[in-house]
């Protein structure tokens, strides 16, 4: 129909980074059914990787079986897999790649510019065992500021079958997308281009269709934009253009089927640009930590768009708190989560500090505090994030308050917003020591303060744990907590306690109602 480029689907691989490559086998039968019948040309299912530190599901090792099973369920379309160079270096490729012969057709490698030359003995070795070869190479938007890399595009030649130009940053504006292709094609004429778009200022789109009118030979997309970030080029939207324009035929059925099955996952992923997307792709701030901060749900959009604004001006936090003071204080804490096992133990919560008055309590977080203002034990509340706009619209006089408000250690990256009257009761960790985990998770903050204050035995409640069906806010935030707690676990003189079922594993659990008279 007078197509000149080709179609790449990656919405397994770049997807991946929202669920840890773990996808439904059911939705991935749908998609492989949409997927074949289908104009899409390539289909990139995700990574072969070696072994690394941490949870990466299916879709990232992509296992022979898997592969296997996707080629016979996508039979008439070419399989991608990509390769991190970072992590993979040439005496890998053999065993990585070796068993893929027959199944995958291309291997694409992610590749930061100033890595060019190791790039290019993995590609060597890559074709000798006879596969297709492309280089996604990213930080597109660095590249006029310092276009010195493409010099081995010259080596690249006959070499690699695709060079794609990566929107890293989401922030590549249409007039970047000729004046990157010219500068390339200052240093190579022939090589075929490809264009990767990031959709952070909703521009994937019409730079994609620039980079088809400037000769690119392929263009990427996924079901619903899903990929890491604010996400890529919506699939539907390029295919349904391209309908349009007489340059594909397309079953708007089997389209809207496999549209609608993502869309469920996306409600609870929440992938697509926002605020501080659309500012990080702006200004070429990677987006990780945003996607990381996002996901958390524990900061408000302002305090992001501080700390990016903060990274952007090398600026540091505005506020120095005198350091919470490091002594033996106190023999035993009770650490209380957001949970709903505090609502339902709430008496036998009173009794247990009535009945141990030297117990100090620690909130982690502010959502629990009006129930014990008139606990007598001395009190900490371990504030992140809104948690001090919580505190304070929960409880107007802070005379009411009987502890002190603990942020995380300085720097803190978004800055620190105190609400007037408040400021005079904050101090600030030195350290967290512990755990590596996260340096502004309110439970570690909290177990931080228990250390500090010389506390042996921690009692928990309120930390439940999510029932069934969770969100992506949920998931990040259990799997942050049990890392967190698997830490705590290492520290031996240390006693840990829960006193209320939780979902969380590897912990000592205990009845509340053990330690109340």
């Amino acid at each position: 129909m007078g197509r000149k480029f080709k179609i790449l689907d990656c919405t397994l691989r770049d997807g991946g980074y929202y669920n840890n490559w773990d996808f439904d086998s059911n939705l991935v039968d749908v998609y492989c059914e949409f997927v074949e019948s289908s104009p899409i040309d390539y289909v990139e299912v995700g990574y072969r990787s070696i072994p690394l530190t941490g949870y990466f599901g299916e879709y990232f090792y992509c296992p022979i079986y898997v592969l296997q099973r996707l080629k016979k369920n996508m039979p008439s379309k070419d399989l991608v897999v990509i390769l991190n160079e970072k992590d993979i270096k040439v005496s890998h490729v053999k065993d990585l790649l070796s068993p893929c012969v027959g199944i995958i057709s291309m291997v694409r490698v992610a590749v930061d510019p100033k890595n060019m030359e190791r790039a290019i003995e993995l590609a060597k070795e890559v074709k000798t065992l006879g596969f297709l070869v492309a280089f996604n190479v990213m930080y597109m938007s660095n590249w006029k500021k310092d276009p010195g890399f493409l010099g081995s595009l010259v080596e690249i030649e006959g070499l690699v079958d695709y060079f794609y130009m990566v929107d890293s940053f989401g922030g590549v504006m249409i007039q970047d997308i000729k004046e990157t292709i010219d500068i390339i094609r200052d240093f190579s004429k022939d090589i075929p281009l490809g264009f990767h778009g990031h959709n952070n200022l909703e521009m994937a789109m019409a730079n994609t269709l620039e980079s088809i009118e400037n000769g690119c030979s392929i263009v990427d997309a996924t079901i619903t934009g899903m990929g890491r970030g604010a996400g890529n080029l919506r699939m539907e939207l390029l295919l349904t253009y391209l309908e349009n324009k007489g340059l594909v035929d397309l079953d708007f059925n089997a389209l809207s089927n496999i549209v609608a099955k993502f869309e469920e996952l996306k409600s609870m992923y929440q992938w697509g640009t926002n605020l501080p997307y659309m500012f990080s792709g702006a200004n070429s701030l990677p987006q990780k930590q945003v996607m990381e901060w996002v996901g958390l749900n524990r900061y408000p959009l302002s305090s992001i768009l501080t700390a990016l604004k903060n990274q952007k001006d090398s600026k540091k936090d505005n506020i120095k708190l005198p350091t919470l003071e490091k002594k033996k204080k106190f023999k035993e804490a009770l650490i209380i989560g957001g949970g709903t096992s505090v609502v339902m133990h709430n008496e036998g919560i009173q009794k247990m500090l009535d009945d141990r008055p030297e117990l100090c309590l620690i909130h982690a977080g502010a959502r629990h505090i009006n129930r014990f203002l008139d606990a007598k034990n001395p009190q900490f509340y371990a504030l992140v994030g809104s948690e001090s706009q919580k505190l304070s619209d929960k409880v107007k006089d802070y005379s009411q308050l009987k502890g002190i408000c603990v942020y995380p250690p300085f720097p803190r990256e978004m800055g620190t917003k105190i609400p007037e009257g408040l400021l005079e009761m904050s101090e600030e960790l030195e350290s967290i020591e512990f755990t590596r985990a996260s340096k502004d998770s309110p439970l570690a903050i909290s177990i931080q303060i228990a250390l500090d204050l010389g506390v042996e035995n921690i009692f928990f409640i309120g930390f439940d744990g999510y029932m069934n069906e969770i969100n992506n806010v949920q998931l990040l935030t259990t799997q942050e907590n049990q890392s967190i707690l698997n830490d705590l676990n290492t520290i031996s003189e240390i006693k840990a306690t829960f006193l209320a079922p939780t979902r969380y594993k590897d912990i000592t659990l205990d009845s509340i109602y053990k330690y109340i008279s």
